[in-house]
C-alpha cells in the first residue's frame, strides 16, 4: 500500500500562515491588555505557534493504518521517562496499544536575535534524543522496536538568519563546515548531523518570512533535511509499525 502524505504541501503552507498569524493576534491581545512581553516574546507565549504543525503530524499517523492511536497534545499527558533526570515534556507523542510510536519535537525561532537561541536549541535537541535512547535502552519503555523521534524545526527566513556568521575559537580550529555558514545553513547541518549520529530518526528545517502569513510559502535548505523527508519517513514508520501491531 502506498504511504498517503495527506498533501503535506498544502497544509504545511497553512501552517505556517496559522504560525505567523497567531504570532501577529498573540502580539495584539498582549498590547491591547497592557501587559505585553518585551521584544519578540509578545508573540510566543500564546504556545499555539505550531500547532498547524502538529495537526499535520496526527493527519499523516491517522492517514497510514494508525487511526486509532492515541496521538497526545495535551501537556499533562507529553512526558516520558528519562535516563538523566525523572521525565521530559515532549511536544506530541504517539502511542498504540502500550506501545511507543513516536515522539516528536517542534521548535521555532524568529529574529532579531539568532546566536543564543540557535545555541540553545542545539543543546536541547541533542540532551533531549541523548536521553530517550538512554533510556530506552535501559528498558523505559518495555520490549519494543525503536520509535519514530523526530525534531521539526521553523525559522524566520530574514537578512540576519542569512547573514554569515565568524566564530571566535581562539585554541582550536571550527569544523570547516561551520566557517561563515549562516544560522539557516547551520540549522541544516545540525538537522543532517542529529540523524547522521541517530539520535533522531528524521529532522527537518523550513525557512519563511514574515510575509508568509499571507501565502503560507516556506523553503527547504536540503533534500535531507526538507519536510517532504520528514513527513515520508513518519508516514513509513506508521505503517510499519501498524502492520506489525495489527
Amino acid at each position: 500500500m502506498a504511504l498517503d502524505l495527506v498533501n503535506y504541501e498544502r497544509k504545511a503552507r497553512e501552517a505556517v500562515q496559522a504560525f505567523w498569524g497567531n504570532r501577529e493576534a498573540a502580539r495584539k491581545k498582549q498590547i491591547e491588555s497592557g501587559k505585553a512581553d518585551q521584544g519578540e516574546r509578545a508573540g510566543v507565549t500564546a504556545g499555539k505557534n505550531m500547532d498547524g504543525f502538529i495537526a499535520l503530524v496526527c493527519d499523516i499517523v491517522r492517514a497510514n493504518g494508525l487511526a486509532h492511536a492515541d496521538i497526545h497534545q495535551k501537556r499533562a499527558l507529553l512526558t516520558l521517562p528519562g535516563y538523566f533526570r525523572p521525565t521530559k515534556l515532549w511536544d506530541l507523542l504517539v502511542i498504540h496499544k502500550g506501545q511507543l510510536i513516536a515522539a516528536i519535537e517542534m521548535k521555532s525561532q524568529v529574529g532579531p536575535s539568532f546566536g543564543n537561541n540557535f545555541n540553545n536549541r542545539t543543546e536541547e535537541a541533542i540532551g533531549t534524543a541523548h536521553d530517550l535512547w538512554t533510556a530506552y535502552r535501559e528498558g523505559a519503555f518495555g520490549q519494543q522496536p525503536r520509535p519514530f523521534v523526530g525534531w521539526l524545526m521553523h525559522v524566520e527566513d530574514a537578512p540576519k538568519s542569512r547573514r554569515p556568521v565568524t566564530d571566535n575559537s581562539p585554541h582550536f580550529p571550527v569544523l570547516p563546515e561551520f566557517k561563515g555558514a549562516c544560522y539557516l545553513e547551520r540549522y541544516d547541518l545540525l538537522c543532517k548531523k542529529l540523524v547522521q549520529e541517530q539520535l533522531y530518526t528524521t529532522a527537518s528545517v523550513i525557512a519563511s518570512t514574515r510575509e508568509a502569513v499571507d501565502t503560507g510559502k516556506y523553503s527547504a535548505l536540503s533534500p535531507m533535511t526538507d519536510l517532504k523527508t520528514f513527513v515520508t519517513a513518519l508516514a513509513g514508520h506508521v505503517a510499519a509499525e501498524a502492520a506489525r501491531l495489527g
